[in-house]
């Protein structure tokens, strides 16, 4: 049974992929179709990936993997494969059960836009991209399945083409993405050359398996952190986070099918699957390549959440959001909290797409508009969405009890509490705790509660084809929970391979009731700050600069436009000038020195070597014409010329004795 079931793996990432074809053949006219094949793709996608995650459900730590040729060069073989196991069963459940959400909201936000059967086609192929990712047994499938999902989101950012901003986005996305990805290629081809293989698992032999990891020896760690770029390019991780906020430019269902379920999940799963390369060697826990995860993972997790503080966008707060806890699940993982930090990935999936498609159901209630400055007192106006929309932000401020944020980060908080290098990452993340919950709470304000400003004057909720996902969403917002209690630690254990018990005497402790004071404390700074919000914050009337230089994104951007992107300017234009003035002057010095020589030489050849030859053959010819006429045939002639030739000869003979 479980070798059928990885043999037939394929089908959940090649359902998606062929709707995605299929839709693409489709008019523009026939949108009931496309809108159909793309959500049957998904629903078929899932009901595959529910029947892969039964049998993972059957024996703890169980996995399973088919490997096979793709082709063969001399006597070498290059191998790839599928896997099933845990961690691979929630992400494709999490990935389908999400997309299929979104799909069905971006039947009603997209239904104006006239290329919405396109828009159909690239979301199923993103799909079918982050699944193939999941599934992958070999590091160099998932890298194209990687490089699939960078391609899917260039299409899908960059949607709205018309929009220059749309444009810039999906091209800053791409090329800030594969920067990251040309380290992760070449950790790919350092591994392949220490252990031979790209296979994770192969019989004992796989590169994440004790004879594969015991070749790398010290290169172990440098692989690791190659690797590391490209899942902090995909992930939004620092300094390569920039490209994330300004992804917002695409339609809303791409922003929450990237910051939920498709392509900022990558690079966490990426450290988690790889996680073995990443401990190689620990002392206690701890190797330079996790300590690199780890505050990477701490920087990120507190700018994004100080940034999202003075945003006005609606969708960018909860870009920065994402960045943030992406940030928080990589402290997770370099602490050594693989799973709690794969639990709050599932978790953050849920409740990350309900917030963005709420953000959608906003921004098409008010008429397009994105500022949080410019709404106010919606909740009255737009009840579903103000309910579900609560759910998501109790549960990403990580409330405790109902809410599945509040226990996965409790989790992350014990974990990172327990890290023997230090104690400031776990500080910074109670820090980060507090800031999320005051700037989740400011934008609950300014959006639902207080008076009705510019944008609110004409909203109105949203179609029913958008409320279906928000209160699906809502309910595994707050469901997910059960499973990550630690009453019952179904999901910890299930991720870490044990049985799971249930003890009700661990929902009393000390870290619980700790997190609940920080998310009370950020709650109640906001409601303090911003209980009379206006268009102006109240952190910029206060402190201007601090809330400008927030703002302004700490103008990092900035820095790197006149830093790194200066520096490239100034070499392309250094570049432009060598080529046009050096190289090129160079080239047609080379040319004008070719033409000189080759006229002197011409002119030697035709006035010098062609003359010469020219005035010898014409005297040859001469002589010639001279010594023919005297040929006459007659024999008398030719003997007076031989008796007058000796007679000469006598003459001279006489002379000289």
């Amino acid at each position: 049974m479980s070798t059928s079931i990885v043999a037939h793996l394929w089908l959940i990432p090649a359902v998606p992929l062929a709707a995605s074809f299929v839709i693409l053949s489709l008019t523009n006219v026939q949108r009931a179709a496309a809108a159909g094949f793309a959500i049957a793709g998904q629903v078929i996608a899932l009901l595959l990936s529910l029947g892969a995650f039964w049998p993972t459900l059957q024996t703890p730590g169980y996995r399973v993997f088919q490997n096979f040729t793709w082709f063969a060069f001399g006597e070498q073989a290059l191998r790839i494969g599928f896997v099933l196991d845990p961690l691979a069963a929630v992400m494709l459940v999490m990935i389908t059960l999400v997309s299929l959400c979104i799909f069905v909201f971006s039947v009603g936000y997209m239904a104006a836009d006239r290329n919405f059967t396109r828009f159909f086609a690239y979301l199923s192929f993103f799909s079918a991209a982050m699944l193939g990712v999941v599934i992958a047994n070999s590091l160099l499938l998932l890298f194209v399945c990687w490089e699939l999902v960078g391609l899917a989101s260039y299409l899908l950012i960059g949607f709205w083409i018309h929009k220059p901003s749309a444009a810039a986005a999906a091209k800053k996305a791409f090329i800030t993405t594969r920067i990251g990805d040309i380290g992760f290629f070449l950790g790919i081809l350092w591994l392949y050359g220490r252990s031979g293989t790209l296979l994770f698992y192969d019989g004992g032999t796989g590169a994440l398996e004790s004879v594969g990891l015991l070749s790398l020896g010290t290169s172990a760690t440098f692989i690791a952190l190659l690797i590391f770029c490209g899942a902090a390019g995909k992930s939004g991780q620092f300094p390569l986070h920039v490209w994330l906020p300004d992804a917002m430019e695409g339609p809303t269902p791409v922003s929450a099918l990237i910051h939920a379920a498709t392509m900022v999940a990558a690079g966490v799963f990426l450290v988690a699957r790889v996680y073995p390369l990443f401990s190689l060697g620990a002392i206690n826990g701890v190797t330079p390549s996790l300590t690199v995860v780890v505050w990477i993972g701490v920087i990120t997790a507190l700018i994004s959440a100080l940034i999202a503080l003075a945003q006005p966008d609606i969708k960018r707060i909860l870009a920065y959001s994402t960045v943030s806890q992406l940030g928080l699940m990589m402290v997770s993982l370099g602490v050594g909290g693989v799973a709690a930090g794969i639990m709050h990935l599932l978790a953050h999936g849920f409740f990350k797409a309900l917030l963005f498609l709420g953000s959608g159901s906003v921004i098409h209630g008010c008429h397009e508009e994105q500022d949080i400055r410019r709404m106010g007192g919606l909740r009255g106006l737009m009840p579903v969405t103000f309910f579900t929309y609560a759910i998501g932000m109790l549960a990403l401020s990580g409330v405790p009890l109902f809410f599945a944020g509040a226990w996965t980060k409790e989790e992350i908080l014990h974990a990172t509490s327990q890290w023997s290098p230090s104690r400031v990452p776990h500080y910074l993340m109670l820090a980060g705790v507090v800031l999320t919950a005051l700037y989740m709470t400011r934008q609950m304000i300014y959006v639902f509660f207080g008076d009705r400003r510019a944008a609110a004057a004409h909203a109105h909720e949203s179609p029913p084809v958008m409320m279906l996902p928000l209160i699906v969403l809502a309910v595994c917002a707050v469901g997910f929970s059960v499973v990550l209690t630690p009453a019952w630690p179904w999901l910890h254990d299930y991720l870490s391979g044990e049985r799971a018990t249930y003890n009700f005497s661990l929902l009393i402790q000390p870290m619980l009731y700790f997190a609940l004071a920080l998310v009370a404390a950020g709650i109640g700074l906001g409601i303090l700050l911003y209980r009379r919000a206006s268009e102006i914050d109240p952190i910029e009337r206060t402190l201007p600069a601090l809330f400008r230089f927030l703002e302004n994104r700490m103008w990092l951007d900035e820095l790197y436009d006149r830093t790194i992107l200066g520096w490239a300017r100034f070499a392309a234009r250094l570049s432009d000038f060598l080529d046009r003035y050096f190289w090129d002057g160079l080239v047609r010095l080379c040319g004008g020195l070719g033409r000189l020589f080759g006229g002197l030489t011409k002119s030697l050849d035709e006035r010098g070597i062609n003359a010469g030859v020219d005035d010898a053959t014409g005297v040859t010819r001469a002589l010639g014409r001279f010594v023919s006429a005297r040929h006459s045939g007659q024999v008398q002639i030719y003997l007076s010329v031989i008796a007058v030739g000796m007679l000469a000869l006598l003459f001279l003979y006489a002379w000289l004795t």
